[in-house]
C-alpha cells in the first residue's frame, strides 16, 4: 500500500480573515484524505456504518509549519504507519508544490458503534492490510 494522495483546493470558507487557513481545516482535509484512502482499499465509510463500526480519531500530533493561503492547490498523503487488531497509525503530510505545510500523526481506533469499544478490524480491509505491498507500508 503506496503513500496515498488527495487534491485539496483551498476555498473562502477554509481561511480567517487574513485569507489563511484556519488551523482545524487541516485537519479536515487530513480526514477527506484517510476517508478517499479507505475508499480506494474497496471500503466506504457507509458500509462500516451499515456493519456497525465506527473508525474514530483516537490520538493526533499535529506540527504546522507554514501557512496555506486562498486559492491555493494542496496535497494531503496518507500512509499506515503502523497497525494493530482495532489501530491504524496514519502519517499524514498537506504540502503545496511538495512542500510540507503540516504534518501529523494520526491513531485510528476501529469501534463497535453500539458499545463504543474496540473491535477488530473488518475482514475486507484487514485482508487488505496483510497483503504483500501493505507489509511495506505498516
Amino acid at each position: 500500500m503506496s503513500d496515498f494522495r488527495h487534491p485539496v483546493r483551498v476555498y473562502i470558507e477554509d481561511t480567517d480573515a487574513g485569507g489563511i487557513v484556519y488551523y482545524v481545516n487541516y485537519l479536515k482535509y487530513m480526514e477527506r484524505a484517510r476517508s478517499e484512502w479507505l475508499r480506494a482499499q474497496g471500503i466506504t465509510q457507509r458500509e462500516l456504518f451499515e456493519q456497525g463500526i465506527q473508525l474514530v480519531v483516537h490520538r493526533l500530533e499535529c506540527r504546522y509549519a507554514k501557512p496555506a493561503r486562498l486559492d491555493d492547490a494542496l496535497e494531503v498523503s496518507a500512509e499506515v504507519l503502523s497497525r494493530g487488531r482495532a489501530r491504524l497509525q496514519f502519517g499524514q503530510v498537506v504540502t503545496r508544490r511538495g512542500e510540507p505545510l503540516c504534518e501529523a500523526r494520526v491513531d485510528i481506533a476501529c469501534l463497535d458503534a453500539e458499545r463504543l469499544r474496540p473491535r477488530s478490524w473488518p475482514a475486507a480491509l484487514a485482508e487488505r492490510l496483510a497483503t504483500p505491498s501493505a507489509q511495506s507500508q505498516v
